[in-house]
């Protein structure tokens, strides 16, 4: 028996269920605020991009791709999640008397709490320090907003209103979400026949231009033609010329529906290649090269491996994902695969499809895959080919290359045994003998200027290229001419100590063991040196006594000509400048007592030797001590005393 109703009509059991589901569903939409950040977002992006609105479409087409490749990798193990539907596809729809665009796709979709988590807040690493990067100026921030990847919020470019429906693969239930792009957002269950996303853009005033086929399969031709399955224009209803509506049914594939790295070279355009790196990388700027090869033989592959042109904002977090995707035979498998590119090439974005791999290959598989080692190989071997011929051929290019990425590249020379020398060769330094700041001299260049009977590669590393610069330790190169590579990345440290050698020649820093120019010292000097150091013998004991356990030793050195005195640390020691660092890390380190050596010829070290008074030794010794410590960056445990000793000292010889 029904149930009646106020107006008497009989109501199925069936009728009542569906009934009391949509009472249900609407009782659980919520209003919910957006994340500080994504508010922040918004606003940012919808200024800065508006010059380059087009982004918007290349964007959810983007993430409609994600969504259909995210299906493939799942449907793997879970063939259900198809749903009987095995075609994917992306469907662009645009109602001119509605005022909407729709873009749709029966990917894998979204869960409740996935839409939360995607949308709804910034969960990326890195989130502080890209908000930290922008400066309001929305010409520049655009660049940085365009690294920080925008997807879905690019709606709201031109939309004043969006409206999200999904259902993932396999669930019941769909979620809808809506929101005008300001404080908050609306969050309801809904029912949706097929899986997947379809997002409505209402448009803002003034976009009317966005609602024809011509322009809009203009923008999916021009951003989306290398999305590997079809994108179907459906026409929908326009405006006719004289503003009538007319209603069409029309549907047309716009793309070219194939992976773009399995195409002919030949038949990809420059255009082509670039928009695709966009794509993958989710990055406005071009890319500075790239390559894309057929790899056939024992392993059979294909790499199209892209050089940035700029750096992301969180290059240097730990946590940040690698840029190569793996697929098997056009198969998205996974990405972030540390497996496929070395620590030291993160910056890399791109493709690499297998033939070889199985489907159902892991993380875990590939840890123990030799296949994937010589993968690997292979593109680290590709991606250092295209440094080295714009190195050689397109100096300025790689000019903004190094200033990108060069610190990570020389992190290589450390991490990759293999590719040493080659690495190497890459690397880019500021020398005593550059004209500017910027790092242009190479290792070759270094050696080939050396002088005749100079057998060693000398350097120095600091906090700063000024404390590099006027470092005592440079003293007597200077005095001779000697060239000295000036090393100021906290990379440096980790990188010569891992570069032994370059061409035969030793690297040695200026600021560690005794000073040993070889043959670069003729015998006079030689002869001097004994003779200071015989000369020298009680004040360096004066010296010694009077600082006690705070150095290892005191001695006499040649180093210098104008400081009166240097710590130099002992040669298979950690140097002053790396425990520095550790030490500003949080990290425990050996305190190793460096050596003082001090300048007999300096009018303050003959002053020290000829006074007679103690105390005054004593703080004359201190000084020379402190002076030392300071200049090469370092800090002392008591400034107080140390200026105490200085207002003194200052006092008497002012008397």
């Amino acid at each position: 028996m029904g149930i009646e109703n106020d107006y008497t009509a009989p109501i199925s059991s069936s009728s009542l269920t569906n009934s009391l589901m949509k009472l249900l569903m609407s009782a659980q939409k919520e209003t919910l605020g957006f994340q500080a950040e994504v508010k922040q977002l918004l606003q940012l992006m919808i200024h800065s991009l508006y010059s380059n609105k087009e982004i918007f479409l290349r964007e959810l087409i983007s993430n409609a791709s994600d969504a259909a490749d995210k299906l493939r990798f799942e449907g793997l193990a879970k063939p259900d999640l198809f749903e009987n539907d095995p075609d994917l596809k992306i469907t662009i729809a645009f109602d001119a008397e509605a005022h909407t665009i729709t873009i749709a796709d029966n990917g894998i979709g979204m869960s409740r709490d996935e839409v939360v988590a995607n949308i709804g807040t910034i969960a990326k690493s890195g989130t502080k320090a890209f908000f930290e990067q922008l400066s309001g100026d929305a010409k520049k921030d655009a660049n940085l907003i365009g690294q920080f990847g925008v997807g879905f919020y690019s709606a709201f470019i031109v939309a004043d209103k969006v409206t999200l429906t999904t259902r993932r693969a396999g669930d019941s239930e769909a979620t809808r979400w809506e929101s005008h792009g300001e404080g908050d957002y609306t969050l309801e269950t809904v029912e949706k026949a097929g899986r997947g996303t379809e997002i409505v853009l209402h448009l803002k005033e003034g976009e009317d231009e966005l609602l024809n086929d011509w322009k809009l399969k203009g923008i999916v031709r021009k951003y989306s033609d290398h999305i590997s399955i079809p994108i179907e224009m459906k026409k929908g209803n326009s405006y006719g010329e004289n503003g009538e509506v007319i209603v069409s049914d029309e549907i047309e594939v716009v793309n070219s529906a194939s992976a773009l790295w399995t195409r002919n070279k030949n038949d990809i355009t420059e255009e082509q290649y670039q928009e695709f790196y966009k794509h993958i990388a989710h990055d406005f700027s071009p890319p500075l090269a790239w390559s894309h090869a057929r790899v056939e033989g024992r392993q059979e592959y294909t790499e199209l491996l892209y050089i940035p042109s700029r750096a992301p904002f969180d290059l240097w977090d730990r946590e940040r994902k690698q840029g190569v995707k793996l697929y098997v035979r056009r198969v998205f498998i996974m990405e972030d695969t540390e497996k496929l590119m070395p620590h030291y090439l993160r910056f890399v974005r791109g493709v690499i499809d297998s033939n070889d791999l199985p489907l159902n290959v892991s993380r875990e598989i590939l840890q123990e895959s030799k296949d994937i080692d010589a993968i690997r190989n292979g593109c680290v071997k590709k991606v250092l080919g295209l440094l080295e011929d714009m190195a050689a051929n397109q100096a300025d290019k790689y000019a903004d290359f190094w200033k990108e990425f060069g610190q990570v590249l020389k992190e290589g020379v450390g991490e990759d045994h293999t590719n040493k020398e080659r690495i190497a060769k890459l690397l880019r330094f500021v020398s005593t003998h550059s004209e500017g700041s910027e790092p242009t001299v190479t290792l070759a260049d270094y050696v080939s200027r050396m002088k005749e009977g100079q057998e060693k590669i000398y350097y120095i590393t600091a906090d700063t290229l000024a404390a590099a610069k006027n470092s005592p330790h440079l003293e007597v190169f200077k005095k001779k001419g000697v060239e000295v590579l000036l090393l100021i990345d906290r990379v440096d440290e980790w990188s010569v100590g891992s570069l032994f050698d370059f061409d035969g020649k030793p690297l040695q820093s200026v600021a560690k063991g005794a000073l040993d120019l070889g043959a670069l010292e003729d015998e006079a000097d030689k002869e001097a040196q004994k003779q200071a150091e015989e000369s020298a013998k009680p004040v360096v004991e004066k010296v010694q006594k009077a600082l006690g356990e705070k150095v290892k030793e005191v001695r006499a050195t040649a180093r210098l000509t104008d400081s009166p005195a240097c710590l130099v640390a002992g040669e298979h020691d950690m140097s002053a400048h790396l425990e520095r660092m550790l030490k500003a890390a949080g990290q425990s380190v050996s305190n190793n007592k460096p050596t003082l050596e001090i300048n007999p010829e300096h009018v303050l070290v003959k002053k020290l030797a000829e006074e007679v008074d103690e105390e005054r030794a004593n703080d004359l010794a201190e000084v020379l001590y402190e002076q030392a410590l300071l200049a090469e960056g370092g800090k002392l445990e008591d400034p107080a005393t140390f200026v105490k000793r200085i207002n003194k000292l200052m006092l008497e010889l002012s008397a």
